[in-house]
């Protein structure tokens, strides 16, 4: 059987998952349902990065010792995935001393043996917001070039990795597309920081700042720094370092990799370099989508932008949300949300598209075709659909969908069923329950087309066709 691996980030339990996040998680999730579908076997993987100094001092700020600030912010994480139907198969903790711990310690020592790691003192600026060091040409008028904040200036004895022991090495997989990164503008991006080098990296803390990190083997006043933490989620998830590997014998290597392109270098260059070092198999692919703003700006909450996803789920549905992330957003390029664009979206598409199209169909199914219409096929999905997903063109794949849903719509203009079935004339009445058995079978397969991208909203329509019922009205409009 065909495998299929799929994961995103772990992302910082430092607060509540916004829309960036939902984003991520829900390319994943239809990604991977396409796959179940297909009859792939198909793990799902997401979780939280939790060994990070971060935790340390909002812990303390809260009050709370860390495991239950960490126990309190997942289990929000999770929430949120359930609210918005997302299938993953396990939520990996960086803080599972069980599951996590073993992969990470694991490939430290391989890391070591292949005379990677080497001691030295640093000093370097700091951003603690992306637990990362920088230097001054990184920096973007003298501040981290994704938070906007001045780093610190710290001097430390720390572990490092030969990181630029693999420039040429990673160049030559990019370019042969073992290691295919889409889309090509971040493929040029990533090649064109290997033409400058890379350079060697801090792979270790001081437990002092981290005392809930990973100790460093071998040397208990350190503890692993996060990317040869964080990164290891990909593959400790599955049992590396363990007994019990079996998940990573039959998954590894992950088919793609779904990140931001904030943190593209981290999984372009130093997750690569690692694997390297280790004698593992790369990723197969990276997914690398663009930010969601809103009014042309990134989101912020001094601006008053932010677009909380609870509140977009609670007024329009988990089906609305998950709709204009894959059809109104281009997973290569930014998105932008706004309440205004989304509410516009939603009522053009879901409630006088899809919802309207599926009112009228039933409606004459029910009044005038006495029994459910057999379905020959269980799909007969559009090709364009399956090949767009392929090529992680969502949003182009759902535009083939509603192209399809405004071929039906205008069948029904054109061949009027509706009036034909009124006829005193025994064959225009026979010929207007063909049309719109045809149109059932037709909004049948617009469901299963739909099914990784709206599951409820097809599993609703998919009853109501089996049943010859008139479903719930799925999209209410909203004035």
């Amino acid at each position: 059987m065909k495998k299929f691996y799929i994961t995103t980030p772990i992302f910082y339990p430092n607060a509540d998952l916004h829309m960036g996040h939902v984003y991520t998680v829900t390319l994943c999730d239809v990604l991977a349902r396409a796959h179940r579908l297909q009859g792939e076997q198909t793990y799902f993987l997401t979780g939280a990065d939790e060994n990070t100094g971060k935790i340390l001092k909002i812990a303390a700020e809260k009050g709370q010792t860390i495991p239950e600030y960490l126990t309190g912010i997942t289990n929000n994480f999770k929430e949120l995935y359930k609210k918005l139907d997302i299938s993953y198969d396990q939520f990996i903790q960086t803080s599972d001393k069980e599951k996590h711990w073993p992969g990470a310690i694991a490939l430290w020592n391989k890391l070591v043996e292949a005379d990677d790691i080497y001691k030295s003192t640093y000093t370097g600026l700091y951003c603690l917001s992306c637990e990362t060091f920088y230097t001054e040409k990184d920096l973007i008028d003298g501040k981290c070039p994704i938070h906007g904040t001045v780093p610190e200036r710290i001097e430390e004895e720390n572990y490092f990795f030969k990181l630029s022991k693999y420039t040429q090495p990673i160049k030559e997989k990019i370019q042969s597309g073992e290691l295919n990164i889409v889309p090509t503008t971040r493929k040029n991006e990533i090649l064109a920081l290997l033409d400058r080098g890379l350079e060697d990296i801090s792979f270790s803390r001081p437990i002092k700042n981290v005392p809930h990190g990973i100790p460093v083997p071998g040397d208990p006043e350190q503890v692993i720094y996060v990317w040869c933490d964080a990164l290891v989620n990909y593959i400790s998830a599955l049992g590396y370092g363990r007994a019990d590997d079996e998940l990573f014998k039959t998954f590894w290597p992950a088919d793609v990799h779904v990140v931001g392109k904030d943190i593209l270098r981290f999984h372009a260059a130093i997750w690569p370099a690692m694997l390297l070092s280790a004698g593992l198999p790369l990723p197969k692919a990276l997914l690398v989508h663009g930010l969601i703003i809103s009014g042309g700006v990134k989101m912020s909450k001094s601006i008053g932008n932010v677009i909380n996803p609870y509140d977009l789920i609670n007024e329009y549905g988990v089906d609305a949300v998950r709709y204009y992330l894959t059809r109104e957003v281009s997973p290569f390029e930014d998105g932008d949300l706004t309440i205004e664009k989304f509410k516009e979206a939603y009522n053009a598409n879901l409630a006088n598209g899809l919802g309207n199209l599926t009112a009228r169909i039933m409606k004459m199914a029910t009044t005038h075709v006495k029994e459910p219409v057999e379905i020959t096929k269980e799909t007969e999905s559009d090709v364009s659909v399956a090949n767009h997903i392929e090529h992680f063109e969502l949003n182009k794949a759902m535009d083939s969908i509603w192209e399809r849903i405004g071929h039906d719509d205008a069948l029904i203009a054109m061949k009027k069923p509706f009036s034909g079935i009124k006829s005193e004339e025994v064959a225009i009445r026979d010929e207007a329950v063909l049309i719109i058995k045809k149109l059932v079978r037709e909004l049948y397969f617009i469901a299963s087309d739909l099914e990784p991208f709206l599951p409820e909203t097809s599993v609703k329509i998919k009853s109501a066709i089996k049943e010859n019922k008139m479903p719930e009205t799925l999209f209410p409009r909203k004035d």
